[in-house]
């Protein structure tokens, strides 16, 4: 199985030698990390350790994705992990094994299921994930708990599905096209630590509720639009 880790970043020197280090370099087949104007030297960091480095000048979470999807060569699995070591690559095998063993069409790495660090998401941020996943119960039904960032899919999926949000929509927009065509979501839980280095949106309260009022918005669309 060829998998492909996709590594967004904005000056992530801090944590991205970790990161790669931490990667089972035995199950991935390759590493892209998409920079988005660092000035801290991830690039060359992260190039120093064996990833392939694309310079992505518009900034965007969703974006970033889909600029390193577009450049995988080949996968069959492609795995999504932030830049700041706040999930851990060691637990891959985890996020993996669904698909692997034939049950999972997109996996995604739950926060709020099992070993959090206290200090890793403030109380804004689990509400905001909570009631997220609880709308996307009622209206999808489908099971899940967070909407965190370590996940992964089947590359024949995310063709199929056509993501297309550029910002932090994207994460949720994966989800709610995935439920709608009727491939399989699992959740499974993967511990979460505070994040080195300081957020980009979610570390403040602000951040968290605009992010939080589009993703909310993004969940009711997507599920009206398609009953249209």
């Amino acid at each position: 199985m060829r998998v492909s880790v996709i590594i967004p970043t904005h000056n992530e020197a801090q944590a991205i030698g970790r990161v790669l280090a931490d990667l089972p370099s035995d199950l991935v087949t390759e590493v892209i990390v998409v920079d988005s104007d660092s000035t801290d030297g991830t690039p060359d960091l992260a190039r120093s350790l064996g990833a392939e480095v694309i310079q992505e000048p518009c900034r965007g979470y969703g974006r970033a994705c889909l600029t390193g999807l577009a450049n995988a060569k080949h996968p069959d699995v492609v795995v999504f992990l932030d830049g700041d070591y706040s999930d851990r690559p060691s637990e891959l095998p985890i996020l993996l094994a669904p698909i692997v063993e034939g049950r999972a069409d997109i996996t995604l790495g739950s926060r709020l299921q099992d070993r959090r660090s206290a200090a890793a998401l403030p109380w804004h941020q689990v509400l905001g994930n909570r009631l997220a996943a609880s709308l996307i119960r009622l209206l999808y039904g489908l099971k899940i708990s967070d909407l965190g960032p370590f996940r992964a899919a089947r590359a024949e999926v995310l063709r199929a599905l056509a993501l297309e949000q550029t910002t932090y929509g994207w994460a949720v927009e994966m989800i709610l096209k995935g439920a709608l065509a009727g491939f399989r979501v699992v959740e499974v839980p993967v511990s979460y630590h505070p994040r080195i280095g300081k957020s980009k949106i979610s570390g403040t309260l602000k951040g968290t509720i605009g992010a939080g009022w589009f993703i909310l918005s993004l969940i009711v669309r997507y599920y009206f639009g398609s009953r249209n």
